[in-house]
């Protein structure tokens, strides 16, 4: 059983998170309140650069930042949520560890017999656990499932139907081993917590942005928020596949991946004409400017490039509160969006 579902299992009620965005470059934090019938608020956020020492590895850098940030979380954030919630310590450690320590990968497992059975959690909790990947050197920390067909219709309220064959759409999330254990040491030491929930963040901003526009059925998330940019396909609702482009955002040989990694799909797959585009704001100018000049129109055999959607943090305050005069960090607020639909997923 995941550590949400013995959570809430034990009835225990659960009111507040401490958020974990690991990235290369910087890392930041944020502690969330959580109440029934509200919008998730974001009561204190911080970001830290990871500055990297001569001859220093890139994971320790972000370890040294981590520890930082988990001091300064513990010193300016907990009493801020120990006066909004009378608690000062969370419910939860969600850390969303990013390239180039992590790898998405997504799966579709089968389910069929020649008798009509009832499709239940514990059906799917054992379907995964039989059919779980294994990766030298990485660690399995996360599979979600993304979709259900069941008797050959997509359906968002699978559970208890009786059905002759199902299919699940599986999200799974490797981080690399070493990484991961040293991530969760560390905030342990901060914390004096195993109530930790690591999960790659390519997957969970897949599936925030999923929930923040849930009614783009066909379309196409460029994540560029790191070193690693993905690009994940979506058509009639359903996740199809995912493709890495490695490589520096700012370099001339990142169109060139893009395009590529596109046209290989194109090569598969109807491309939708949506693209969301995910990035720091302050890259995301630049980063459009680079796609405009790719001629993605081409791919589409079209005249007409297809439409790129910034996704801002202003697309997802609607969904979560900003209850702090600091400026909205997006992949902060996703991560509040992401563990609000995941604990209502557990909760049904």
């Amino acid at each position: 059983m995941s550590f949400l579902g013995s959570l809430f299992g034990n009835r225990k009620k659960f009111e507040s998170a401490v958020l974990i965005d690991a990235g290369a470059d910087s890392i930041a934090g944020a502690y969330v309140q959580y109440v029934e019938g509200e919008m998730p608020a974001v009561l204190y956020t911080q970001r830290l650069p990871v500055e990297i020492r001569e001859g220093e590895a890139r994971e320790r850098a972000m370890l040294r930042a981590l520890q930082i940030l988990g001091d300064t979380l513990i010193r300016e954030g907990a009493p801020i949520l120990a006066r909004t919630t009378g608690k000062g310590s969370a419910d939860i450690i969600l850390v969303s560890i990013n390239a180039p320590w992590q790898k998405t990968l997504v799966r579709t497992e089968h389910l069929e017999q020649e008798t009509p059975f009832v499709f239940t959690k514990s059906l799917v909790a054992k379907a995964l656990e039989e059919t779980s990947l294994k990766a030298f050197g990485k660690m399995l920390v996360d599979e979600s499932v993304i979709g259900t067909i069941l008797n050959g219709y997509e359906t968002r309220d699978p559970y208890e139907k009786k059905v002759r064959r199902a299919a699940i759409i599986v999200l799974s999330s490797l981080i690399d081993e070493p990484v991961a254990k040293d991530v969760i040491s560390v905030l342990q030491g901060v914390y004096h917590t195993r109530h930790i929930l690591p999960i790659a963040g390519s997957s969970l901003r897949y599936q925030a942005v999923r929930k923040a526009f849930p009614h783009e059925s066909d379309l196409l998330i460029l994540d560029a928020t790191g070193p690693v940019t993905s690009i994940a396909l979506v058509r009639k609702g359903l996740f199809v596949a995912i493709a890495e482009v490695p490589g520096d955002n700012a370099a001339d040989t990142w169109m060139e991946r893009v395009e590529t990694e596109l046209a290989e799909l194109a090569k598969q797959y109807p491309l939708p004409r949506t693209i969301f585009l995910l990035a720091r704001e302050s890259d995301i100018s630049s980063l459009r400017q680079m796609l405009d000049t790719i001629h993605l129109g081409k791919l589409w055999l079209s005249d007409n490039p297809p439409k790129i959607v910034s996704v801002l943090a202003s697309h997802v305050v609607g969904l979560v509160r900003q209850a702090t005069a600091t400026s909205p960090d997006l992949s902060l607020l996703l991560m509040a969006l992401y563990l609000e639909h995941r604990i209502s997923d557990v909760e049904r």
